[in-house]
C-alpha cells in the first residue's frame, strides 16, 4: 500500500537543501506521518466514542489539524487548493506556528500521549527547506490512511525499514539499529509475559520493546481489555540518551500501537546504581548497550566497578536494577568472556555470582552491518549464582554482510536447542567449578572444533575495511558539500 509512497517522499527529500542524509530523511518523513497517523487515531477515537453516545474531544486544536493545515478539502474531497498553504507560506506556519503549539504539549502528564506530542516536537525541527517539495510531501502522505489493521501493519513495517537504513547510513545512525531477527530470536528465549516490566536502558529506535510488544499481542488469541491496558501503560520502559534515536523510538513505539510509551531522554549512566530501589526493578531486560571507552571520571564513580568501557557499565546497571528473579537477554562485545583487566575479571565474577548464566549466544562476524567487533548474547536470570553456562556457537555456511544478512532461519537450530540445553557441534555446556576462579574467564572454545577459538577470516576484515572506507568517503562527501 505504501511502499512507493516511502519511495517517492524520499526522492523529494533527497532534492532539498536541507536534507543530505538518510538519517535526515527518516527524521522529516517521521514527524510528518506522525501528524497524519494521530489525526487518524482521532478521527478513529472519535468514531469509537460515537457509537458509545460520548462526545470526543480532540487533542489539538482545529487550526492545527491534519485536515485544516496540511491538506484541507473542498467539498469534493479533493485538495482545497485556495486554503492549502505552499512554498515560503507554508514553512512560515510550520516553523514559527505549528511546532510553536506542538511544543507546549510538554506541560501535560509524562504518561499521555499529549506529553510525548511536546516531547516529539521540543526535540525536532523542520529541516525542509522549500515548502514547495513540502507541499508535494504533504499530499503524497495524506492519500496514506492508518486506520484499519493492515494499514497500521504495513506502516509499521515500512517504518522499520527506513530504520534499518538509518543504521546503515553511518557510525551515529548504526548505533539505533540492532537486526530484527536477533531482536526476535532473544525476546524468544527471554520469554515475557503480561504482566511484566520490560526494560531498555539504551532503547535506541526501540526495537527491543517494539518486538516484545509484538511478541505479548501475537502470541495472544484475544486479549481483555485489562491486559491492553497493563501493555499500553505499565509494561515497556526505556531510556535514550541522544536525541534523534529518542524521537525515532517514541515514534516507533506510537506507530506500532503503544500510544503513550514510557521512554525518558536521559543518561542512564548518570544513576547511581547505589540509588536504585526495589521500586526502580524491573522482571525483564532486553537491550544492546553501547560499545566504547572513553566515559570520564565522574561517570565512573556511579559504579562500584570502575572502568571507561561503555558496554560494562551499562551491564552492572542492568544486573541492580533487574529484579530477583527476573530474566535479561543482553548483546555485549564477546571480549567481555575473556578479558584479563581488573574490571573485566570483577565484572564477570559479579555476574556469575549473582545471577544464572544459563545460556552464551556466540554470533559470527558481519551479524552487526558495518560493525568491526564480535559479539555474544547473555541470557541470565538474576537470584541464584551460576553452576553451568550452555554456549551456542552460530557456524553459518555464508559470509554475512549488507546484501547477506542474518535471518531468523539462521537463529532457528539455537531457539530449537536452547530449550533443553542439548550438546551439538555447534552447542555445548561447562561447569562452572572448571572455570578458573582467578580470571573467571569464560572463553567460546566449541569442544568439537578442536577448543580453538574461531577467528574471521582475512578476506572479511578487507572486505569490510573497503565498505567502511566507502562510507567514510560518502559522509566526507556530505560535509563538503555543506561547507
Amino acid at each position: 500500500m505504501f511502499e512507493q509512497s516511502f519511495k517517492n517522499i524520499d526522492n523529494i527529500l533527497h532534492t532539498d537543501s536541507g536534507c543530505g542524509t538518510e538519517l535526515d530523511y527518516i527524521e522529516q518523513t517521521s514527524w510528518i506521518l506522525f501528524l497524519k497517523y494521530l489525526d487518524d487515531l482521532e478521527e478513529t477515537k472519535k468514531t469509537e466514542s460515537a457509537l458509545a453516545g460520548k462526545k470526543y474531544e480532540y487533542i489539538l486544536a482545529t487550526d492545527y489539524r491534519w485536515n485544516n493545515w496540511a491538506c484541507p478539502k473542498s467539498k469534493d474531497g479533493k485538495l482545497d487548493h485556495n486554503k492549502a498553504l505552499d512554498g515560503d507560506d507554508l514553512i512560515d506556519f510550520i516553523n514559527n506556528k505549528l511546532f510553536l503549539y506542538l511544543k507546549k504539549f510538554r506541560a501535560d502528564n509524562p504518561n499521555t500521549i499529549e506529553y510525548k506530542i511536546g516531547e516529539i516536537f521540543h526535540e525536532l525541527k523542520n529541516k525542509i527547506s522549500s515548502g514547495y517539495k513540502l507541499r508535494e510531501i504533504l499530499n503524497i502522505v495524506d492519500g496514506m490512511h492508518f486506520r484499519l489493521y493492515e494499514e497500521k501493519h504495513e506502516l509499521s513495517h515500512l517504518y522499520e525499514a527506513k530504520i534499518k537504513n538509518m543504521g546503515n547510513a553511518g557510525r551515529n545512525g548504526g548505533e539505533y539499529y540492532t537486526p530484527r531477527p536477533l531482536i526476535k530470536t532473544i525476546v524468544k528465549v527471554v520469554g515475557p509475559k503480561i504482566g511484566d516490566t520490560i526494560y531498555d536502558g539504551a532503547c535506541g529506535s526501540a526495537g527491543f520493546l517494539v518486538e516484545a510488544y509484538n511478541y505479548l499481542t501475537e502470541n495472544q488469541s484475544k486479549l481483555s481489555s485489562k491486559q491492553m491496558e497493563i501493555l499500553q501503560t505499565k509494561t515497556f520502559y526505556g531510556k535514550e540518551i541522544k536525541s534523534l534515536a529518542y524521537i525515532i523510538g517514541i515514534m516507533n513505539m506510537i506507530l506500532h500501537g503503544i500510544e503513550a510509551p514510557n521512554i525518558r531522554h536521559m543518561d542512564t549512566l548518570s544513576e547511581n546504581i547505589n540509588d536504585i530501589q526495589e521500586k526502580d526493578r524491573y522482571n525483564i531486560i532486553l537491550a544492546n548497550p553501547p560499545f566504547g571507552a572513553g566515559i570520564g571520571r565522574e561517570v565512573q564513580q556511579n559504579f562500584p566497578i570502575k572502568t571507561g568501557e561503555t558496554a560494562f557499565l551499562f551491564l552492572q546497571h542492568f544486573i541492580k536494577i533487574l529484579k530477583a528473579g527476573g530474566k535479561a537477554g543482553i548483546v555485549i562485545k564477546n571480549t567481555f568472556l575473556s578479558n584479563t583487566d581488573n574490571a573485566s575479571v570483577s565484572l564477570r565474577k559479579l555476574l556469575l555470582e549473582n545471577c544464572n548464566l544459563h545460556t552464551v549466544l556466540d554470533l559470527p562476524g558481519g551479524a552487526f552491518q558495518g560493525a568491526g567487533v564480535k559479539t555474544v548474547v547473555l541470557f541470565f536470570e538474576k537470584g541464584a549464582p551460576t553452576k553451568k553456562v550452555w554456549f551456542y556457537q552460530l557456524n553459518l555456511d555464508r559470509n554475512l554482510g549488507k546484501g547477506n544478512p542474518l535471518n531468523e532461519a539462521d537463529l532457528a537450530e539455537f531457539v530449537k536447542l536452547q530449550k533443553t540445553k542439548a550438546n551439538s557441534d555447534n552447542s555445548w555446556s561447562i561447569d562452572i567449578k572448571d572455570v578458573n576462579r582467578e580470571t573467571f574467564d569464560l572463553s567460546v572454545k566449541n569442544p568439537s572444533r578442536g577448543g580453538e577459538v574461531v577467528l574471521r577470516e582475512p578476506k572479511d576484515i578487507l572486505a569490510e575495511m573497503s565498505e567502511l572506507d566507502k562510507e567514510s568517503k560518502d559522509i566526507l562527501k556530505n560535509i563538503i558539500s555543506l561547507i
